[in-house]
């Protein structure tokens, strides 16, 4: 378990690192003895976990996905609930993620695959969406995709704007407000009255999220009974 968690923190560090390098320089004029520099750690701990600079920049854009699995709930559109708000929480607290927004979003990084993470993001909703579509959860005429792509992006569009006016201060906030206008055009009357949309519930799932991530960073079961 030691062995795990330095690993754990090590492949985090040059994480962070490289976030940090490629926010000052650019990705393409960062280059890997900068990150290393950062870092602390030796150029072989770095090739460990990661092949090249592209390889450290896509590791910086996997960083948007969730690190730590989302607690099942009785819905799926909870669950999708849940993963809007536990992403806002971490755009708020976690410099990494933040990088790797702004990472996605820099034109000059010209040899990374930017749209990987928006991808996933689509896919990731557009699976939950279908789950929920069997179910009888949303609606017969919903298009799963489209929906996706239009929850997606409109998410992007609020943490950028949240971003530039507040420092995402207010994100929980307008993340509340985007589900509120697009879960009721979508679910069944029978689903949507049970969903918590709360920002009490936000704070729950941060709290939640906290918990388990600094248990997993000291090397410890990330459930408590394990």
């Amino acid at each position: 378990m030691a062995q795990q968690a330095r690993a754990i923190r090590t492949r985090r560090l040059l994480l962070d690192a490289a976030a940090a390098v490629f926010g000052e320089r650019g990705y393409e004029r960062a280059t890997i003895g900068e990150i290393l520099n950062r870092a602390g750690v030796t150029k072989g701990a770095l090739y460990f976990h990661f092949a090249s600079k592209e390889d450290l920049a896509l590791g910086v854009l996997g960083a948007q996905l969730l690190d730590e699995p989302l607690t099942p709930q009785e819905t799926k559109l909870q669950e999708l609930v849940d993963q809007g708000f536990l992403l806002a929480h971490r755009l708020q607290t976690d410099s990494l993620v933040r990088a790797s927004v702004a990472l996605a979003l820099d034109s000059g990084a010209t040899g990374v695959d930017r749209a990987a993470p928006f991808k996933a993001w689509v896919d990731q909703v557009a699976e939950a969406l279908t789950v929920a579509k069997a179910r009888g959860e949303i609606l017969p005429h919903v298009n799963v995709l489209d929906t996706a792509e239009l929850f997606s992006g409109a998410f992007a569009g609020i943490q950028t704007m949240s971003q530039v006016l507040c420092d995402r201060k207010d994100l929980t906030h307008r993340v509340v407000v985007l589900l509120q206008h697009v879960l009721p055009s979508i679910s069944t009357p029978a689903v949507l009255t049970g969903l918590d949309m709360s920002q009490e519930r936000a704070r729950f799932l941060a709290a939640e999220y906290e918990e388990v991530r600094q248990r997993r960073e000291e090397g410890g079961p990330a459930n408590a009974e394990e």
